[in-house]
């Protein structure tokens, strides 16, 4: 990608996050214990996947990546957070934070597919259970999360590689923890109109597509379980639904607020940016594993085991 013209500004100034010295030391220490726990987490439910053949099913298949694509969500962010939280210049390169910024939005809009997906899977699973198995045969499975990850980079390439060529001579000062291609535009000297148009097209083909068919699918799904005439049949078909339904509430809510909205330094940006890029990858894992019996079993006869080496 060729780089635009950068001379007059080489560094942005990362300050979303309180300046106070005491009050950094305790954000640093929170958000240096949710990063690890986001790391543990995740790693521990790709192991417990990988390593019981109960679970090698497309449902699981899927949550494998989702574990292993919060793992790189949060890898893309936090570490530079937790670097400016002890450094006194919050400065990240401009180059660095375009690069940042391209991991972002790839990050998140491969989330928003692979959610999509999931929902697919779970609504042949509850409404074609007889031709589950040739509906979400392992072909189209690896498919559908390589063209998830195909399309998002696809996506954020075209939008990064027009923020490159952006002049950046006005104020420096990004009023959030982490790049974004939307914090860019207020930065520009140059007309960022056409950045601007593409971004909010991407964001409504990308994030409506997804929960076009996100919504589709549960539509299908509820009326499909509201026909069961067994309360127990019904509970359980609702079950395999609830970790996906609080996933994606968590994601698509603050993910659509925080592109959607003008970008004005509202603390409501640090906020949504926050929870989709921070909160969301360290509660997927609690959330499938808590509520999913399967794994906290799988998970249990794991440590059981683990122990019992040690010993």
């Amino acid at each position: 990608m060729a780089l635009g013209n950068h001379s007059t500004i080489t560094e942005f100034l990362l300050l979303g996050l309180p300046a106070d010295h005491h009050t950094q030391a305790l954000i640093f220490v929170l958000f240096l214990v949710i990063y690890l726990l986001t790391l543990s987490g995740n790693l521990l439910m790709i192991l417990v996947i990988r390593a019981n053949s109960h679970f090698h099913t497309p449902m699981y298949f899927f949550l494998n990546h989702l574990s292993f694509l919060d793992l790189c969500y949060s890898s893309v962010t936090v570490p530079k957070m937790l670097e400016n939280l002890l450094s006194e210049k919050k400065t990240i390169s401009v180059e660095d934070c375009l690069t940042q910024a391209f991991f972002v939005l790839a990050s998140g809009g491969t989330e928003l597919c692979l959610l999509a997906v999931m929902a697919y899977d779970r609504y042949a699973a509850i409404c074609y259970p007889l031709l589950y198995g040739q509906m979400m045969n392992n072909e189209l499975c690896v498919g559908l999360v390589w063209g998830s990850w195909g399309l998002a980079f696809l996506d954020a390439f075209i939008n990064t590689l027009l923020a490159w060529n952006l002049d950046f001579c006005e104020t420096q000062v990004i009023s959030n923890f982490i790049c974004e291609i939307p914090s860019l535009f207020p930065l520009s000297c140059s007309n960022s109109s056409v950045n601007f148009v593409v971004l909010l097209c991407s964001a409504l083909l990308h994030a409506f597509g997804t929960f076009i068919l996100v919504f589709f699918s549960y539509t299908r799904i509820v009326a499909t379980i509201l026909s069961i005439s067994s309360t127990s049949g019904r509970r359980k078909a609702f079950s395999t639904c609830s970790s996906h339904l609080t996933t994606v509430s968590l994601f698509y809510g603050s993910g659509f607020l925080r592109y959607l909205m003008p970008t004005s330094g509202s603390p409501w940006e640090l906020v949504f940016s926050m929870q989709y890029s921070v909160v969301t990858p360290l509660v997927n894992p609690l959330v499938y594993s808590l509520k999913n019996k399967e794994v906290k079993a799988a998970l249990k006869n794991m440590l059981q085991k683990h122990l019992k080496r040690l010993r």
